[in-house]
């Protein structure tokens, strides 16, 4: 089944080999089971294979480690592979990534090639008519490159260009959600005027899998999209319908830039500016579906691709009841893999500060253990609100995502969820849970919530709690002095609140009452 509706495809699959990058982002995610559904064995590469180990079809497919820039890796990952999928982007990467998109395009189209691909399958935006190269939005130029690149390989590549896409968890169903739910009267940019072409993800998912059968004569870009063309104020105002809200008030004005548009985004919603910019700068350009040839080769489902309202209605319905298997944030992970570990021993990386904290629980351990898996998202941390909100303001001031992004799932997390402004690192179910942070700090950190037995009584736990800190520079160092004095508050408080929430866990092992959800947080 596909993220938001029913079987993508119906075309017959050829039981081949498909490699998939981009596994741990938010199409790739969801493309793997569909695959794996429709007859396909499945090859996923990962430059941290162990964010896959907790998906549902981790055990299912076959995962390497490697990267799209690394040719020796790429090498071993398209041996014997008949269908190559091209998931991976650039997106809000910093100045260069165009160069960076083009070179990476480059080396898998001659790496597919020498493997011997029978075909391979790109997700790239859709290009308006009009506008030459260069006018277009850097976004928009280095997708339309990667598939000309990619179109030039001499393997057959099927090239899908799609606009906005509407699924839960995806970065512009967020973005439009939050614009929509925070504002009911808002003063907008010129391109909310701008008419696009919204598609389902379902029915991204139902081209991608289907693009897998073409045969070998067809190589071509196609447009797709779903039944409606919309303005992004009509958008807003169908989301404000379909989500039972009073209509939006919506007024243009003609100053706010695609900067000032990015950091208007960034304030409102949990998308990060770095990436609210390329999606913003790309609602300038009018992107409307000039054919829909696709459906000669991948038929349309009866009814025809989802409309716009029936999407919104599947996405919301999802988020309602907490089953978004992948979101836009999954994709993004700050650090190498080469970055050190708090595990390394005599510490590889240099400098360590610590804050350790412990506290009895008067409950089991898989009480405390409910406590600790659920913190994060509506459950807050636990601890002086206000500095966690005064902490995510200067997040997002700072250009960062801040601590809105909130929980994929809100009872279960899984090994690369992100969770607020970190990334789950680690998990060992009922003992350890590890995250990295992701705010913009200058070093790396990490929080580690342990759930131990107590050694005498087999209905007591104890929390242990680590917060680590390895420093860049002297403004490292002075960072973490300037913070220090908090830490009693923040980090003590929120051990002992969370050893009281643990003995208020009912004995039916539902979650415990909130205890600290500051919903003015920013």
């Amino acid at each position: 089944m596909s993220g938001d509706g029913t079987s993508p495809t119906g075309t017959r699959p050829t039981g081949g080999l498909c490699l998939v990058t981009g596994a741990t982002g938010y199409i790739g995610g969801r493309l793997v089971p569909e695959l794996l559904e429709a007859g396909y064995r499945v090859r996923a590469l990962a430059r941290s294979p162990e964010r896959l180990r907790d998906h549902p079809w981790a055990s299912r497919v076959e995962v390497v480690r490697g990267d799209v820039t690394d040719g020796d890796s790429l090498d071993a990952a398209l041996r014997g592979v008949a269908v190559a999928y091209y998931l991976v982007h650039a997106l809000g990467g910093g100045p260069g990534f165009e160069e960076r998109d083009r070179a990476a395009a480059r080396l898998f189209a001659e790496r597919a090639r020498l493997a011997g691909v029978r075909r391979i399958v790109y997700l790239g935006g859709l290009t308006p008519a009009g506008p030459s190269p260069e006018r277009l939005s850097p976004h928009l130029r280095s997708r339309a490159e990667v598939g000309a690149v990619l179109l030039a390989s001499g393997v057959p590549c099927t090239v899908l260009r799609a606009a906005v896409v509407i699924g839960s968890g995806s970065a512009s169903f967020e973005m439009l959600r939050y614009l929509t739910e925070r504002l009911p009267v808002m003063v907008t940019p010129s391109w909310v005027g701008t008419r696009v072409q919204p598609i389902a993800v379902r029915d991204v998912l139902r081209y991608l899998v289907g693009s897998a059968a073409m045969p070998p004569e067809v190589s071509r870009a196609f447009d797709i999209g779903g039944p409606d063309v919309l303005t992004y104020e009509q958008m807003m105002r169908r989301y404000a319908r379909v989500a039972g809200l009073p209509d939006r008030r919506i007024l243009r004005v003609p100053m706010l830039s695609p900067g000032l548009s990015s950091l208007w985004i960034g304030l409102v919603t949990p998308v990060p500016r770095a990436l609210a910019r390329p999606l913003a700068e790309s609602l300038r350009h009018e992107v409307v579906c000039a054919e829909h040839d696709i459906a000669r080769w991948v038929p349309d489902p009866p009814g025809g691709p989802l409309p716009f309202d029936r999407a919104l209605a599947l996405a919301l319905r999802r988020v309602r009841e907490a089953r978004v298997s992948t979101r836009w944030s999954n994709a993004s992970l700050p650090g190498a893999p080469s970055d050190p570990l708090p595990t390394d021993p005599d510490w590889a990386g240099g400098s360590l500060y610590t804050d350790h904290r412990t506290a009895p629980v008067a409950a089991p351990p898989g009480a405390l253990w409910r406590v600790v898996e659920g913190i994060g998202g509506d459950n807050g941390w636990y601890s002086f609100p206000l500095a966690w909100a005064v902490r995510g303001w200067l997040d997002r001031l700072g250009g960062g995502g801040g601590i809105r992004r909130g929980r994929r799932d809100a009872g279960r997390l899984r090994v690369g969820d992100a969770l607020d402004f970190w990334r789950v690192e680690e998990i060992e179910p009922g003992r350890l849970l590890r995250l990295r942070a992701e705010m913009r700090v200058p070093g790396l950190a990490w929080l580690e919530m342990y759930a131990d037995p107590d050694p005498v009584h087999a209905d007591r736990s104890r929390y242990r709690q680590r917060a680590l800190f390895h420093p860049r520079g002297l403004l490292g160092h002075l960072y973490w002095w300037a913070v220090s004095p908090f830490h009693a508050a923040v980090f003590g408080g929120m051990a002992r609140n969370i050893a009281r929430a643990a003995e208020r866990v009912p004995a039916d092992g539902s979650a415990p009452p909130v205890t600290s959800a500051p919903r003015s947080r920013p």
